[in-house]
């Protein structure tokens, strides 16, 4: 499985931005997905995570209200829907994907690292004040 993250780059505070996650190669139609972020001289954190049923979004406080997690309807692009950006958003952001095998849960949101299997590149978004 690929997943590659696109979207970052360089913005003002307060702006808007969406990221995009093509997930490709796989064996499965859809996979849990997250979206997790690195700060400089951070640990990456999880931000953003949505059943493999789309029947479940989870957010991390910082972001809840600001951020928007969805998919389309082939299941092959996640996005993160960015709005009211602060400098503290600045980070290199990571998507992620769960396998979907071995009694994983079709309407959980997986909120932890090493509970994802295959992960994308990153792409850097740099907020201004």
């Amino acid at each position: 499985v690929q997943l590659q993250a696109s979207g970052g780059g360089l913005v003002q505070a307060g702006a808007s931005l969406r990221l995009s996650c093509v997930v490709s190669g796989g064996t499965f139609s859809r996979y849990p997905m997250g979206w997790f972020r690195q700060a400089p001289g951070k640990e990456r954190e999880f931000i953003a995570g949505i059943s493999w049923a789309d029947s479940s979004t989870e957010y991390v406080d910082s972001v809840e209200g600001r951020f928007t997690i969805a998919r389309d309807g082939a299941a092959t692009t996640s996005y993160l829907q960015m709005n009211s950006l602060k400098p503290e958003d600045t980070a290199v952001y990571y998507c992620a994907a769960v396998r979907p095998l071995g009694g994983f849960r079709s309407n959980h949101v997986y909120t932890q690292s090493y509970e994802y299997q295959y992960w994308g590149r990153g792409t850097e978004l740099t907020v201004s004040s």
